[in-house]
C-alpha cells in the first residue's frame, strides 16, 4: 500500500460535500480549509526553523488574515509561546483558562491535538476587533521543534453552525492514507 495523503484539494472536495450554508464565508471571513492550510504551514515552518521561529507568530501579517490568526502555546509547559493579537498572552499560564462558558479552553485545545492529525476545539472567544464573545472553532495540531517536542499551533473560525465532529472527520479523511488502485 503507497501511503498518499488528499491534501488540501481534496479537503476543499470534502467541504463541498457540507449541507448549503454550512461554512458559508464572505471576503472576510477565515474558512475551514485557509484554518487547516495556515495551521499545518505554520507546523512545517517550525518544525524546519526550530525554536527561532517563535518569535515570527507575534506581530506578523503572514499569520494574520480575515479575522483569523495562528497562536503558538506548550501543553507541557503551561505557556502561550507567541500570540499575533494578545502580546499579553506570551510567556503566561494557559491551562487554567476558560472561556465565558467555564470551559478549559487549553486543555481542550491540548487534547484534540494529540492526535497526529489535529483536531477541532469549541470555545468563546472575542473576535477580532470585538469586545465581546462569540462561539470559536479552532483546529491545533502538535508540531516537533527542537529541543522542544511539546509545540501547538491553532487557528480557528468564527461560526455558529459547523459542529466539531463533522470538522474532525473532514480532517481525518484529508490525511487518511489513499490506496493504490488494484
Amino acid at each position: 500500500m503507497r501511503h498518499e495523503f488528499i491534501g488540501l484539494a481534496g479537503l476543499t472536495l470534502l467541504l463541498a460535500t457540507l449541507p448549503a450554508g454550512v461554512g458559508a464565508t464572505d471576503a472576510e471571513t477565515a474558512t475551514v480549509d485557509e484554518v487547516i492550510a495556515k495551521v499545518h504551514e505554520a507546523a512545517n515552518y517550525l518544525h524546519s526553523r526550530g525554536q527561532a521561529g517563535f518569535p515570527s507568530f507575534n506581530n506578523n501579517t503572514r499569520w494574520v488574515w480575515k479575522d483569523s490568526y495562528v497562536f503558538v502555546f506548550s501543553c507541557r509547559d503551561n505557556r502561550m509561546i507567541a500570540h499575533p493579537l494578545r502580546p499579553d498572552l506570551v510567556g503566561k499560564p494557559i491551562m487554567q483558562m476558560e472561556d465565558e462558558r467555564g470551559n478549559m479552553l487549553f486543555e481542550r485545545l491540548c487534547a484534540a491535538s494529540e492526535d497526529t492529525g489535529g483536531g477541532w476545539v469549541e470555545y468563546w472567544w472575542p473576535r477580532p476587533g470585538e469586545g465581546h464573545t462569540s462561539r470559536k472553532i479552532s483546529f491545533t495540531k502538535t508540531t516537533e521543534v527542537s529541543f522542544q517536542p511539546d509545540v501547538r499551533v491553532a487557528a480557528g473560525i468564527y461560526d455558529e453552525h459547523m459542529g466539531v465532529e463533522a470538522l474532525n472527520e473532514l480532517a481525518a479523511q484529508a490525511m487518511a492514507p489513499v490506496r493504490d488502485a488494484p
